[in-house]
């Protein structure tokens, strides 16, 4: 497999412009399309509307080219939220068959897959994580990498609205939930679907109690975000193999809590690359629910006035950012179960050409 990876600036959730260049000479194959992860300028939260408006456009221009079956199948993860510095922007990763004879090297490779729908009762349950963990297994195996070389699960989750669940009669825990709420619920549940996937929790060790309550359970490599734009999960797992022909590499780190340059700074080391061949950073960002940062009393979770998730994003953008000295990373609030409480898993992806 040989994988590539092409990061395009947006000036709108429905600009194309740059990759519009890129298929037009040819540095892009729309065929090729497999992931598209952005980075738009809504709020992140239910009522984020831009996130689906993006993957309409996307989905629309690229049928033209692949046909509208082909179009469907690629994984769209669009995160809403571009609040500080951060800088609305398309990473694009196309795979093709290699070439005959190119020299292989434990490089970049990935697997894509998408679970079936969910009901609103399913949505932040056990099933959920069952689910999820054998999705993320099976993408695995097509990526031909080791569990032990995955650096980075991308997950697109679905969230219960308030017409779901009047549509659905449900015991579930969606029925005491906001929608908001949920959207915790699903993003939690599909990050122990990943991390029973890798072994990093045990499936048989797992109730549902534990779903956004035992926190002391989570994956270092999960990040997963929330949209009312699908019902599904649209998965994205990234890692190394020996039998690549990438011209691309992937490691990660784990912050442990908002203000970990240190982790960001390893998980480029990681990579065996210096920071001018990044292409992008990938992180995960929350306002540690203690309430506390670094042992200082933070305000993030009482202001009613900006949700705490788009105040989290910013400050984790700050710090990434000001390393790497370009604002058009990928930093995603909510990590229920991705990385430790108030932490994230982050990962890097960089040129080795």
């Amino acid at each position: 497999m040989k994988v590539d990876v092409y990061k395009l600036p947006q000036n709108s959730p429905d600009d194309l412009t740059a990759l519009k260049a890129a298929i037009a000479s040819g540095e892009i194959n729309p065929k090729d399309i497999v992931a598209i992860l952005g980075k738009t300028e809504g709020n992140g939260c239910v009522n984020d509307f831009t996130r689906g408006f993006a993957v309409q456009t996307l989905k629309n221009y690229l049928s033209n080219f692949v046909g509208q079956e082909q179009s469907e199948s690629i994984v769209y993860v669009m995160s809403g939220g571009t609040e500080g510095v951060l800088s609305p922007h398309l990473t694009i990763f196309t795979s093709q068959p290699s070439q005959p004879n190119m020299p292989t090297k434990m490089a970049l490779t990935l697997g894509v897959i998408h679970t079936r729908d969910f009901t609103s009762a399913e949505i932040g349950s056990l099933t959920m994580v069952k689910e999820v963990a054998l999705a993320v297994n099976e993408a695995i195996a097509s990526a031909g990498m080791a569990k032990a070389d995955v650096h980075f699960v991308q997950i697109k989750c679905p969230l219960v609205t308030s017409r779901d669940r009047l549509l659905e009669d449900s015991h579930s825990m969606n029925k005491s939930v906001s929608s908001y709420q949920s959207m915790g619920y699903s993003r939690g549940a599909s990050a122990l679907g990943v991390a029973v996937a890798l072994d990093e929790v045990k499936l048989a060790a797992l109730s549902s109690e534990d779903i956004c309550q035992n926190y002391a359970l989570y994956s270092t490599v999960a990040s997963t975000s929330a949209g009312v734009e699908l019902r599904n999960c649209e998965i994205l797992v990234l890692g190394n193999a020996p039998t690549s022909t990438s011209n691309f590499v992937i490691g990660h780190s784990v912050m442990q809590n908002a203000l970990d340059a240190q982790a960001v700074i390893k998980a480029i080391a990681s990579t065996g690359q210096t920071s001018d061949r990044i292409v992008n950073i990938f992180v995960k960002a929350e306002a540690d629910p203690s309430g506390e940062i670094l042992g200082r009393r933070h305000t993030m979770m009482d202001d009613s006035d900006i949700n705490h998730t788009r105040m989290a994003r910013a400050v984790v953008a700050a710090v990434v950012a000001s390393i790497v000295q370009d604002p058009m990373v990928y930093v995603s609030g909510g990590s229920e179960h991705q990385g430790p409480s108030g932490g994230g898993p982050v990962a890097v992806i960089a040129r080795v050409d």
